[in-house]
């Protein structure tokens, strides 16, 4: 009996002991968030919506690894390379494709469809084989800007929409003797996105596209009619002398100091022309497209877009951080405070502080569709340059529009 009562009591203590153990929490997920955002927005805003976020997922800790765009992409791409790729990583359209290759950067496709994610809240969707890869978080769009005083002067009355009004523009405003310009076009082989920025956005205005199932298909008849359109601008002396040695800065300095009437441009350059020459009269447009075309015009663009890496260990959490960021609250806030378009569909940012004209550009990439196809294609850079220079050599006079985008195209092929 005595035994049986100590056993009990025993039993008792052991209870107690067990029960009055200490549960401590688990410990918070740290994610990783490598970018270059941070240092490009107002000091404090981005970790603002970062502890805004904390706070509504409090077993979630972000450290933001943050610098210039140079030093980020190399960290990001030694990190692809060895499998130490931060958690969650910002990512240019022009990496991804190589890191879809290295097997670094997860299939956001999957993890939407585990979150019961609808993705057609999504402006854009950066796809290789059907999956996505990078979802574009805020869209810097590029536009035709005009300088209303020369475009007055020359007796034109409004922004050219068309082929052939842009080139009767550019015809009216270009006056040699005042070193005046109608048009301006950078293809420094030093820098060549004057390909992606300012040649193929004559295609793809026009809902053309330089692709066919994921391959290069530059013989088709558009990209050939956008090619011979440029070259009929360079013949006829509408574009600004100096194009072979001239980069993005180049143009925008020409446009600023008022010596080009038109150029196409990225909205992030209005506060700096503005800074520079306060006097300067002009407006932004959607890129001219070929006189029969009635669609939505094509808006180039660049993105800032966001990825997970394969090797993160807390995929689902990751995911937590890119539905926040997306969010039409939050992604109104972020396009707001970058002075961008949002990549939630739904969102729109409050332009109510901002300059007039970016009202005007969020009309404009509302009324269009987002398109830059180099996005997410191979070696992006080296195929603008191949394509650069034989542009260079047609221009020249040294082979026909056929023969430059047959080259163009056979090195192209060599990337794919």
């Amino acid at each position: 009996m005595k035994k049986n009562l100590l056993s009990v009591l025993l039993s008792i203590v052991l209870l107690a002991s067990f029960l009055t153990v200490p549960v401590f929490a688990e410990d918070p997920v740290t994610l990783e968030f490598s970018q270059w955002w941070e240092p490009e927005l107002p000091e404090g805003a981005f970790r603002q919506l970062i502890d805004q976020f904390e706070e509504q997922n409090p077993g979630i800790k972000v450290e933001l690894l943050s610098g210039p765009y140079s030093s980020t992409k190399e960290q990001i791409v030694a990190g692809a390379a060895t499998g130490t790729m931060s958690d969650v990583v910002g990512l240019d359209g022009a990496w991804v494709n190589d890191f879809v290759k290295q097997g670094a950067i997860t299939d956001l496709s999957a993890l939407m469809k585990e979150a019961g994610y609808d993705d057609t809240q999504l402006a854009s969707q950066i796809q290789l084989n059907g999956s996505t890869f990078m979802i574009p978080i805020v869209n810097f769009a590029s536009l035709l800007f005009v300088n209303n005083d020369l475009l007055s002067a020359a007796g034109i009355d409004k922004i050219p929409s068309t082929r052939t009004e842009f080139f009767e523009a550019a015809k009216a405003i270009t006056n040699t003797e005042k070193n005046i310009s109608g048009w301006i076009l950078p293809i420094s082989l030093e820098t060549p996105n004057g390909i992606q920025n300012d040649v193929m956005p004559w295609a793809w205005a026009s809902g053309n596209s330089m692709m066919k199932d994921g391959k290069p298909d530059l013989l088709n008849a558009d990209v050939k009619s956008a090619v011979e359109y440029v070259k009929s601008l360079y013949d006829a002396g509408l574009i600004a002398p100096g194009s072979f040695n001239m980069k993005e800065q180049d143009k925008v300095e020409e446009f600023t100091n008022g010596r080009v009437g038109m150029m196409f441009d990225t909205l992030a350059h209005i506060n700096l022309i503005r800074e520079r020459n306060p006097e300067l009269n002009f407006s932004v447009a959607a890129a001219p497209a070929e006189d029969s075309y009635t669609g939505e015009r094509g808006i180039t663009y660049a993105s800032w877009g966001i990825g997970i890496a394969e090797n993160c260990e807390h995929k689902a959490e990751a995911w937590k951080l890119v539905d926040f960021l997306m969010s039409q609250e939050i992604n109104s806030k972020l396009a707001t405070i970058a002075n961008a378009f949002p990549g939630n569909a739904n969102a729109a940012p409050d332009l109510s502080k901002s300059d007039p004209l970016f009202g005007d550009a969020f009309e404009v990439y509302q009324a269009g569709h987002p398109a830059n196809e180099f996005v997410g294609l191979p070696v992006a850079e080296d195929l603008m340059r191949s394509f650069d220079e034989e542009f260079q050599l047609m221009l020249d006079g040294d082979q026909t529009v056929d023969e430059m985008l047959a080259n163009a195209q056979a090195a192209w092929e060599k990337e794919f």
